[in-house]
């Protein structure tokens, strides 16, 4: 039988055709990983993605999550969280991340989006503790969290939700991690066990703060202090405190002429010595009011970023200083 040779025209046809379906293969492989990798929910280092709305939630998901987590924040500092309008390539980071750390009602355009979006380990903050009402507004007058709202009769409550800023409270913020902890338990299993360990040490050392200003706000020569924005409800009802604010939830609210006349009336009842106000929100009129009473400005940082400017690094250090600011305008002993 005569075999008749191969050409070397023919040969290198077929391997080229040959090299050619193996380039198309490695092309398709390499595409169905690229795939599985942006729908599992983690990096390429298997990390598990977590997308946060803001610093609160932010710090909440790296010290629980620790080594297991790469966690990406929709709030950049220096961004006033109630204002945040998200990018398209924020939007989509939704549907890549393996869990969502959010607080329902807070951030509008974050609320819209992640009802919008396909993620299926998703964890509200604000459904993990109880949400209670703080500066209300009443007839169109902000009154603080130590107001007797039942009193005003006819009245109604215009605020609807429930005051958002749970973080401001230790005890409740640990109770948040705890929730926390679950569900990055549950969108991660093989980690469940150090999530839920992360979770005791920070719980353990929130309760650690919580004590520093029980005690800290011990021997007070006042009860009340004045701020900007309707921050520090949860804080003020823990420690006995009464908040007064300038404007009401949102802290871009201008606040009513009536409004700043009762304030006046406030600071010269309750021995009122400081007016605070925060980092990312103008300070314009929060001076204006200690210049025409005549009183001290001094920050205090509702936490919902830490910038340049914050008295801090992290969420402990702030709320330090927090405390360090209120004992000095509450004359503690």
């Amino acid at each position: 039988m005569n075999v008749r040779p191969t050409s070397p025209r023919s040969a290198r046809s077929a391997r080229i055709t040959t090299g050619a379906i193996a380039a198309i293969a490695a092309l398709g492989l390499l595409s169905l990983t690229a795939c599985a990798s942006g729908t599992s929910g983690k990096n390429s280092e298997g990390k598990l993605k977590v997308v946060a709305s803001f610093y609160p939630m932010e710090f909440l998901a790296k010290e629980i999550g620790g080594d297991h987590v790469s966690v990406s924040a929709l709030t950049k500092p220096g961004v006033e969280p109630h204002d945040l309008e998200l990018t398209p390539r924020q939007t989509g980071s939704l549907d890549e991340a393996g869990a969502i750390v959010y607080l329902k009602g807070l951030q509008p355009a974050v609320d819209k989006a992640i009802k919008q979006s396909s993620a299926k380990h998703v964890v509200d903050a604000a459904s993990l503790t109880e949400l209670e009402e703080h500066g209300t507004e009443v007839d169109g007058h902000e009154h603080g969290s130590g107001d007797d709202h039942d009193s005003h009769e006819g009245h109604e409550h215009k605020h609807e939700g429930g005051d958002p800023h749970i973080w401001l409270d230790p005890v409740k913020y640990a109770q948040v991690a705890k929730g926390v902890a679950k569900a990055l338990g549950e969108a991660d299993p093989d980690h469940k066990a150090d999530f839920e360990k992360n979770a005791d040490a920070l719980a353990n050392k929130l309760d650690g703060l919580h004590k520093k200003f029980e005690a800290g706000l011990k021997n007070r020569a006042s009860d009340t202090f004045i701020s900007t924005h309707a921050a520090f409800g949860y804080l003020a009802e823990r420690y006995g405190l009464t908040e007064e604010s300038v404007s009401g939830i949102d802290p871009e609210s201008e606040p009513s002429a009536a409004r700043m006349k009762d304030l006046h009336k406030v600071a010269e009842e309750h021995h009122v010595s400081t007016i605070f106000f925060e980092t990312l929100a103008s300070p314009k009129t929060a001076k204006t009011l200690a210049s025409d009473l005549k009183l001290k400005t001094d920050v205090l940082d509702p936490l919902e970023g830490i910038t340049d400017e914050s008295k801090g690094d992290d969420y402990f250090e702030v709320m330090e200083s927090n405390l360090a600011a209120l004992r000095k305008a509450l004359g503690t002993k």
